[in-house]
């Protein structure tokens, strides 16, 4: 039996040479390109007598097997290597996905070349059934790597954590500080269904709230905390190739606060309270642009603040440029641009727009979660709670953390 000791010794002399394949990767600039075939026999896999240049193909294809399947277990990719060029079989068809797996491995020091499996020739039955015929996972329980149906970014009611200031507007206060924390609790993801495609149903919780740091009058003393919203949702979600859909019932109810009611005696309170359901349709125009819409309906509100006609319809797009890799934090950065435009008819179908400009980081590229720095300018109705009849606009300064 081989000693811990030797066993580590061994290990580490592979590692060390490896890590000699970083500057040969980060001169590789042209994109993964694909292949139909590729002939590997089973003495491919048998590590050679001697080892003069580093680490043999089946150590690196384990090591590389074993990063991808930590980032993305659910998906069973199947990684080949041979002579430093990497195959990739089994990807997603969600191209969001496909094309964060593929990142990842171009960037793992000692990968020549990425490219896509997509067959095996009929003579090579034997490689067919040991690597691209695995079973895959029919589903998961609590996904937590990806979301199938992209946040939308210039949405003032995503659900995430935020943390900002908002200057100039009229109808919370000159001065006031915005935070929400929420978040999306995956249940179930179905895969390789309908047609190829993912398939998860969620929960999704949040909290918005606004202090109105200058309050006047100010009889409460201090910071003013003007209103709460609480949000419910339960979003089925599906995704393939570029395109993605999110059919979501939610709940949305405003509770106006104590310091803003004590300020405000002769305000009367109402209750704005609803149930909606929408339906989001995203496309991946490209790696950096991305457009959606979404029609809905709002089910019920409450009668002290009837929202009526119900229908509204939401859209937007978003656009990321310049994307940087920090390889010694191994993250990834880039620059997002993103606007979202609602239109309700209980308001007149009037124009409301949100338009927000930043940089994110992630550790995986395009998917996972992400840290935003933005700012934005909001022209159109207020947000909070009984006071979405009034028209406003403001700037904001804000920290984002989510997907």
């Amino acid at each position: 039996m081989i000693r811990s000791g030797t066993l580590a010794l061994c290990l580490c002399a592979c590692l060390v040479p490896c890590m000699s394949f970083a500057d040969e990767e980060l001169k590789a600039k042209e994109p993964p390109r694909e292949e139909v075939s590729v002939v590997l026999t089973r003495s491919d896999s048998l590590p050679p007598e001697s080892i003069p240049d580093g680490c043999t193909d089946p150590y690196f294809e384990g090591y590389l097997q074993a990063l991808v399947d930590m980032h993305y277990y659910e998906y069973s990719v199947i990684v080949l290597v041979k002579d430093r060029k990497v195959w990739l079989a089994n990807l997603p068809k969600n191209q969001l996905t496909a094309n964060s797996i593929l990142s990842f491995v171009k960037d793992v020091p000692g990968v020549k070349e990425v490219i896509l499996l997509k067959g095996i020739e009929p003579e090579e039955e034997e490689l067919r059934e040991k690597y691209v015929r695995r079973p895959r996972l029919s589903g998961i329980w609590f996904p937590q790597m990806t979301v199938l149906f992209q946040p939308l970014v210039a949405d003032p009611r995503q659900v995430n954590y935020t943390l900002g200031y908002r200057a100039g507007d009229r109808v919370i206060g000159r001065k006031t500080i915005g935070f929400s924390l929420g978040d999306d609790f995956p249940i179930y993801r179905w895969l390789n269904t309908f047609g190829g495609g993912d398939l998860q149903i969620s929960i999704e919780a949040g909290i918005w709230s606004v202090f109105n740091l200058d309050p006047h009058p100010n009889i409460a003393g201090g910071t003013e905390l003007v209103n709460t919203d609480f949000y419910a949702g339960i979003p089925l979600t599906y995704a393939i190739n570029q395109w993605s859909f999110r059919f979501r019932l939610y709940h949305i109810s405003s509770h106006l606060g104590d310091e803003y009611m004590v300020n405000h005696p002769n305000v009367v309170r109402t209750n704005p309270s609803i149930e909606c359901i929408d339906l989001y349709t995203s496309y991946q125009a490209s790696k950096g642009i991305r457009v959606y819409v979404g029609p809905g309906v709002i089910l019920h509100s409450d009668e002290s603040f009837p929202e009526s006609p119900p229908l509204y319809i939401q859209y937007g797009t978003e656009a990321r440029f310049f994307g940087t890799k920090f390889l010694k934090q191994r993250l990834f950065g880039t620059f997002f641009y993103a606007m979202h435009i609602r239109n309700y008819q209980w308001l007149d179908w009037i124009f409301d727009g949100t338009y927000r400009i930043g940089y994110e980081f992630s550790k995986l590229a395009g998917v996972g979660r992400k840290l935003r720095l933005y700012v934005g300018y909001h022209h159109g109705f207020s947000l909070e709670g009984q006071f979405q009849k009034e028209r406003t606009q403001y700037f904001e300064f804000n920290f984002n953390y989510g997907f």
